[in-house]
């Protein structure tokens, strides 16, 4: 036996008691995957209030219309929900066999609408009334108290969350979505024009395509913090699934490209595209994982959602209550889940958003409870001065 072998079959016998329960750190114990949406989407998009009239009012331009024939329109969920038609293909499939879910009115008592601010409370996953500890993210608290687990943050450095006591490595991730035209296309484009009467118009043509996308783009860069696009997350998701099979058990990965302020478009266009590359990559995912996919959960988040009524430019500003996704081989899902509200102006916080009556750390409290037989004591070190909320969904 190589020193590789020997290491992993070490690994694969280590154990620890979780909460009463033996928590093995080999094949078979639960597989947890954390994805981050950078930039606040827009999960009234995503899960569509179909039964709301308000919803349609308010969104004239960019509202998922009512399921119907048109592939365009929201799929089917209940009879208050639908869901967006670019995850036709991926994540409603998984839906109809009950290893889907989603968790409106969710998020955080955060309501900075501060990308940073709000990233930064999530990831750490502490009570807002007390000072922060950037030193203590909630994945690695989790990983410090389970400790047989083998946690990794794919992204290019250790993010807030997986900061802490516990030793967690990191691996970046490159699969950075690029203009259809970069810098040398465009300079041969120019030179190809250069001593003709049309040399002005194509150069000024270049310098204001690269104006308005440095504008456009400045905040969304920021918001990101360097995670990856949407665009390629099929191929990285793989990648990432392999790496879980064979080794690690809690990981993170975040994904940009959510901070939709214009034209995010409806049935089609911006964000759809995002959703159906966000959708197929979770979908790889799940098909990579094989036989361990029964015993994996993944949970999609954004640091918040957006504002209920689109803005002037057809698009959405940053909001507070939002969506979040639960996927699973071996979920009780097939639901929309959590406490609700009927979806009307007097039901709106601050008459803009969604409220949040589902906490993050109370949800995450109760699926890691449920997974890894935490009892009181053990959440409350992840998540200190909230009460574990169980959804019943593993």
């Amino acid at each position: 036996m190589n020193r590789r072998d020997l290491v992993k079959a070490a690994g694969a016998g280590a154990m620890s008691l979780a909460g009463g329960r033996l928590f093995a750190a080999g094949s078979g114990q639960p597989r947890f995957l954390l994805v981050f949406l950078r930039g606040g989407y827009d999960a009234a998009s995503l899960l569509v209030p179909v039964g709301s009239s308000f919803y349609y009012e308010a969104r004239r331009d960019i509202a998922i219309p009512r399921p119907s024939a048109d592939q365009n329109t929201a799929l089917p969920l209940d009879v208050d929900w639908g869901l967006h038609p670019a995850l036709r293909e991926s994540i409603y499939p998984m839906f109809q066999k009950g290893e889907a879910a989603f968790i409106p009115f969710a998020g955080t008592p955060d309501t900075s609408r501060s990308h940073f601010e709000t990233q930064d409370s999530i990831e750490l996953g502490q009570p807002l009334d007390q000072s922060r500890n950037y030193r203590s993210g909630f994945l690695n608290r989790l990983a410090a108290t389970l400790r047989g687990a083998e946690p990794m943050a794919f992204t290019d450095q250790l993010p807030l969350v997986f900061q802490g006591t516990a030793r967690v490595p990191n691996t970046a991730l490159k699969s950075i979505a690029k203009p259809s035209l970069d810098v040398r296309q465009s300079q041969i484009i120019s030179a190809m024009y250069q001593n003709t009467a049309l040399a002005s118009a194509v150069n000024e043509g270049f310098t204001v395509r690269d104006e308005v996308m440095r504008e456009m783009s400045a905040e969304m860069d920021a918001a990101n913090r360097n995670a990856i696009s949407a665009k390629g997350f099929e191929l990285e998701s793989r990648r990432i699934a392999r790496l879980m099979k064979e080794r690690y058990s809690i990981g993170f990965v975040d994904v940009g490209g959510w901070d939709t302020h214009v034209n995010q478009g409806a049935g089609t266009g911006y964000l759809a595209g995002r959703f159906d590359e966000l959708g197929r990559g979770l979908a790889a995912y799940a098909s990579e994982m094989g036989a361990m996919w029964k015993d994996t959960t993944v949970v999609v988040l954004s640091e918040f959602g957006r504002t209920f009524r689109q803005n002037g430019n057809r698009g959405t500003d940053h909001g507070h209550g939002t969506v979040y996704w639960v996927l699973g081989g071996g979920l009780r899902g097939g639901k929309v889940a959590g406490e609700q509200l009927k979806v009307d102006a007097p039901s709106l916080f601050q008459n803009r958003d969604f409220q949040v009556l589902n906490d993050y750390r109370a949800v995450l409290g109760g699926l890691m409870a449920r997974l890894y037989g935490l009892g009181p004591a053990q959440t409350e070190q992840i998540f200190a001065g909230i009460k574990s909320r169980d959804l019943g969904l593993v």
